[in-house]
């Protein structure tokens, strides 16, 4: 007879989604930056490539203390979301509008991970993880954070130069 799944086991599970999602964007946000035409948007996903290193190294604490290995399970979700955002590179390489859909596509993963660590948060906290929902928050704020600092740069210009 099967094991009755429960909120830890769907934890552990979602764990290691963003687990493997964040390890995906490290690979995918050199070559937005590699691609993006304007120094602001350059330096945002240089500097979200930063973030998400510190963020991973949470994401291991927070394994440490579930006792478990730090390992990721295939994320179609992000999959799609990133393939979305190469397919950007290359049909607007050049054109003016490469900015503006490269933020875009970069918000769609932001708008991902909030939605993970939002709730990777919240169970937490029902799990009496209270360590493990704090580090959850300050990923989940950097997010927050990134997503606004996107939404800047494609409102103070990239849209502009994409119109």
């Amino acid at each position: 007879m099967a094991k009755e799944k429960t909120l830890h086991d769907l934890f552990l599970d979602t764990l290691k989604d963003i687990y493997y999602a964040e390890k995906q964007i490290l690979r995918a946000l050199p070559k937005m930056q590699r691609g993006a035409q304007s120094p602001e948007a350059k330096k945002a996903f240089e500097t979200h490539h930063d973030e998400t290193e510190i963020q991973v190294e949470r994401l291991e604490k927070i394994f440490d203390m579930l006792g478990k290995p730090a390992r990721g399970k295939q994320c179609p979700a992000i999959l799609g979301i990133i393939e979305e955002g190469k397919e950007i590179l290359e049909d607007f390489a050049g054109s003016p509008a490469l900015d503006a859909g490269l933020l875009s596509a970069a918000q769609a993963v932001e708008h991902y991970e909030i939605s993970r660590y939002g709730t990777l948060k919240t169970w937490a906290k029902q799990l009496g993880m209270a360590e493990a929902a704090n580090l959850l928050d300050q990923t989940l704020q950097e997010e927050i954070k990134t997503d606004k600092l996107l939404t800047q740069l494609a409102q103070s210009g990239e849209n502009a130069k994409a119109a």
